[in-house]
């Protein structure tokens, strides 16, 4: 019964994605993704409960389907995280291995009934060297594909900080879960018998839904990146052992920059900064900003990279640490919450806020204000 509780919650997830409009490309290869997964768990509760052994002709037929699932967290986490392929026909690339797999399952296949049957009761009689291929592809695709899209996450979450000054709810974290969740899965695989593995997927079908409904991404996946696509990440290939001319020269080569132009868009960004306190704005973008200094986002990140030494996440968020810090000093902050006041400054959230002033003063906010009543 466990088992049929995650058939229909994948097949719930898969309507909920059905009948939603404007579907993304993401929300369609997840939807084709949790359905494959829905038929998998169906053809495990089948086995498991001795139906196939009282109709053997359907044996088989589910052997090749666990090495799909890792390609598609891998297409979904690129859709997901913007990341494209150089040619369209890579994509087709990774269905390889399947397609290898499925056809060497024919022989099995094309048995009938009663050979099956003696087969699976005698530990894959004949059919060994394929139990040993489609043990090692399924194990290898698993862990590949769960740290392949480990890295994209990883290069996705410090790329949005070019672009973002508040990552809370854009950092992908429960897709993140969701992979490390994928390659523990292959790991006990490798372990245990199937009753666990698919008590496991269960498990993980389980997470999916749970995050699907409360993060609402994974049923909108392209919020963030459509933003994030406008900004082509900005040109930064300095050669840090060259003279200090020569690097000046280089760091504004490909972008059209020249050093007059970088210091006066410098020189506006802090009248901004000091006169309107732009990041107050908890949702403050690069693109927002250049907007409001009349020029390019590249131009700006650019700027911020080589005159701060930080990315837009960084440097806004060392601005809201500053302004906290001289709002907490005055006497008459002291009846508001240091949380408060965070917030007040632009933080969406406690952690960030606490990450941040780690960061940007080597102390927690507690210990930082205990040495300045010293």
């Amino acid at each position: 019964m466990f088992f049929l509780v995650g058939v229909f919650i994948a097949l719930f997830l898969v309507l909920l994605l059905l009948v939603k409009k404007n579907k993304s490309r993401a929300d369609k290869i997840l939807m084709v993704w949790l359905f494959i997964m829905s038929i998998h768990q169906l053809y495990n509760y089948y086995y498991l409960s001795g139906y196939f052994f009282e109709h053997p002709n359907w044996l088989g037929v589910e052997m090749p389907l666990p090495i799909i699932h890792g390609v598609f967290l891998y297409l979904y986490v690129m859709e997901m995280t913007g990341s494209k392929f150089k040619k369209k026909w890579y994509a087709f690339a990774h269905f390889i291995p399947m397609l290898i797999l499925i056809i060497l399952t024919i022989p099995f296949l094309i048995l009938s009934g009663e050979e099956k049957l003696y087969v699976f009761k005698n530990q894959g009689e004949g059919f060994v060297w394929y139990m040993i291929i489609n043990s090692l592809f399924i194990t290898v695709s698993g862990l590949v594909y769960s740290s392949l899209s480990l890295r994209l996450i990883k290069k996705y979450r410090i790329s949005i900080q070019d672009s973002f000054s508040n990552t809370d709810k854009k950092d992908l974290q429960w897709l993140r879960l969701i992979s490390i969740g994928f390659g523990i899965l292959w790991i006990l695989a490798i372990l245990f018998e199937s009753d666990i593995i698919f008590g496991a997927v269960v498990i993980l079908v389980l997470t999916m839904a749970v995050f699907g409904i409360n993060q609402l991404n994974i049923f909108n996946s392209n919020v963030v990146l459509t933003t994030n696509a406008e900004i082509e990440k900005p040109s930064n290939s300095i050669n840090r052992d060259t003279t200090e001319t020569n690097t000046k020269l280089k760091k504004y080569q490909k972008s059209g920059l020249n050093e007059e132009m970088a210091s006066k868009i410098y020189t506006n960004l802090n009248d901004l900064v000091t006169t309107n306190e732009v990041y107050r704005n908890e949702n403050l973008t690069l693109v927002e900003l250049a907007k409001q200094l009349q020029i390019h986002p590249n131009h700006l990140s650019q700027v911020i990279n080589e005159m701060e030494g930080k990315n837009f996440y960084n440097y806004i968020n060392s601005l809201r640490i500053k302004e906290f810090i001289k709002l907490a000093l005055l006497p008459e902050s002291k009846k508001y919450t240091m949380i408060s006041l965070a917030y007040d400054c632009g933080f969406s959230s406690k952690s960030t806020f606490n990450k941040h002033f780690k960061l940007n003063t080597g102390k927690t906010p507690t210990e930082f204000f205990k040495k300045e009543q010293i």
